[in-house]
């Protein structure tokens, strides 16, 4: 008898511990999603931004970025602007549509935009990453004039058509997301939709060297005031009946050509692009360090002053 109690509790102190080892304590449980029970997602909440574009707000955003936002991009990098004359073929409101590689690239090209236009541009931004907090959501509507729009699916928003429709510039980064490794990614069809959709033409901008001066990963740009360089290309225009599926792939290629002139020159990239012999800018396929090292080349500046203005 005294030995099967012995035994028995032996048997039970082990299962105890076996136990205690396997329970997560204060700890999430380890099950898989597949397993847990199924919560209905909350609706998202609809962050307005029209107060953004309102006189105050205009006027307080001017402030902003032509002076302390203004004065830290140019002491932080060494911008360079070209191809502006395109902007000047344009007789109503446009599309922009950038590559997209680095946080750099929304203040980079909202400041290289002639003043007028500048106060007229509204930029697409992910909902689920500026608009996810009311201080982040408020703070990038008054300072860079942002709109959410769902970057994941679902159904687009009505902003931006109606932004094109009351006269104002909506700058998209079609890839949806910043590259991680510098080339380019996939473009999205949101961007081509909206021109033929609107009938508005899409300005290409190729922006080199962002990635290099502000990686993904890093909140602040590297030290050297590194050179970076915005590309503006002429107006591109659906044809009639062209659909979005036709065009978006226009879009891509005018994007990489602005891209390429940047290690080539004016001339070569255009014959480059115009025999449809423009190299790819999506990378080479190599490991994901040596397309980020390739990425990270600083690019040479034109400008050595050390200022933080124009």
């Amino acid at each position: 008898m005294g030995t099967s109690l012995v035994k028995f509790g032996k048997d039970t102190a082990r299962d105890v511990k076996q136990v205690a080892r396997g329970w997560r304590w204060g700890r999430r449980p380890q099950v898989p999603r597949s397993a847990e029970p199924y919560v209905i997602p909350k609706e998202t909440t609809v962050f307005p931004t029209k107060w953004a574009r309102t006189p105050a707000a205009i006027a307080v955003r001017d402030l902003i970025q032509k002076g302390p936002l203004n004065a830290v991009l140019n002491f932080e990098v060494s911008p360079q602007v070209s191809g502006l004359d395109s902007l000047l073929k344009l007789d109503g409101p446009a599309i922009i549509v950038a590559n997209h590689s680095s946080h750099l690239d929304t203040p980079l090209l909202l400041l290289s935009l002639p003043d007028a236009m500048r106060r007229k541009t509204a930029f697409a931004a992910a909902a689920d990453y500026f608009f996810d907090t009311w201080w982040r959501a408020a703070g990038s509507a008054i300072v860079f004039n942002t709109f959410p729009i769902e970057r994941r699916g679902g159904k687009m928003s009505a902003t931006p058509g109606d932004l094109l429709a009351d006269g104002w510039n909506v700058v998209v980064f079609p890839e949806g997301t910043r590259s991680p490794d510098g080339w380019i990614q996939r473009f999205r069809m949101g961007a081509a939709y909206l021109a033929v959709e609107h009938d508005v033409p899409v300005i290409p901008v190729g922006i080199k060297g962002s990635f290099a001066a502000m990686p993904r990963g890093r909140g602040w740009p590297i030290p050297g005031r590194p050179a970076v360089h915005v590309r503006y290309g002429d107006p591109l225009k659906a044809a009639e009946g062209e659909s979005a599926r036709d065009f978006a792939p226009r879009i891509a290629a005018a994007v990489s050509a602005l891209l390429d002139e940047e290690s080539t020159t004016w001339y070569e990239s255009r014959r480059r692009a115009a025999i449809g012999a423009s190299p790819s800018q999506t990378g080479p396929e190599a490991a994901r360090w040596r397309r980020v090292w390739e990425s990270t080349r600083p690019m040479k500046s034109t400008d050595n002053r050390r200022r933080a203005w124009k």
